[in-house]
């Protein structure tokens, strides 16, 4: 009598046409193995019942890759995945998405430290812009939303620092934003703009204290 729960070389045909090559133990693909997609994909790694789990690499047709560890065939745990521009994220994986810790350096020269959920920038983070602007702070559905530090690396406003709360990028609500010549404006935001009641203090002293409107001041409060 046969006896197929003993690990053996074997080859595997999956419903959907997939084609396995590896170790075999009752009839499934157990222990190391390749896996070859019906639509070209590609997993070299470790199976568990006939499923991805454990260490792995997927190279996609597409020309991405993921390389880390898998739990009921999907990415789970810690894993680096590289995408057809070069964009990559080193950090944790939950069912397929990041979640957790992670880093991504995009493409363009960006970079993302912190925290993720369900695929997308949600917690404490680090965004560094391409132009070095960096943003650290609180992120929630990719992006800036919550409490944040905001500090200019690049352009007419270089060294300016903005510390406000966000809401979908731009400060809403109480703020502090200190330029780089000494001019510092303590009070209330909108939409990115000094809006509400609020004080500009010049560097040389000067005060300006009232009613802010659209960025523009608008008048003193009596």
């Amino acid at each position: 009598m046969k006896n197929n729960n003993r690990q053996r070389q074997g080859t595997y045909t999956y419903v959907n046409g997939d084609e396995y090559v590896g170790e075999l133990k009752n009839d499934l693909p157990n222990g190391k193995g390749i896996r070859t997609y019906s639509n070209g994909d590609k997993y070299v790694g470790e199976f568990k019942d006939g499923l991805k789990c454990g260490q792995g690499t997927y190279t996609f047709t597409s020309g991405e890759v993921y390389v880390g560890k898998f739990k009921d065939d999907r990415a789970n745990g810690k894993g680096t995945y590289t995408d057809e521009c070069g964009q990559k994220y080193i950090g944790e994986f939950k069912d397929g998405k990041t979640h957790g810790q992670g880093t991504l350096n995009y493409s363009d020269g960006g970079k993302y430290v912190g925290q993720w959920k369900d695929g997308s920038r949600h917690g404490q983070g680090t965004y560094t812009h391409p132009n070095k602007d960096i943003y650290i702070g609180e992120f929630k559905d990719n992006k800036y939303n919550g409490k944040g530090n905001y500090t200019f690396g690049y352009g007419p406003r270089w060294g300016d620092n903005h510390i406000c709360e966000f809401r979908n990028n731009l400060p809403n609500g109480q703020g502090t934003y200190v330029c780089s010549n000494g001019d510092k404006y303590v009070g209330e935001w909108k939409d990115g703009k000094r809006h509400g009641q609020g004080t500009y203090t010049w560097a040389n002293g000067k005060e300006e204290k009232g009613i802010f409107k659209k960025g523009d001041f608008e008048g003193r409060i009596n």
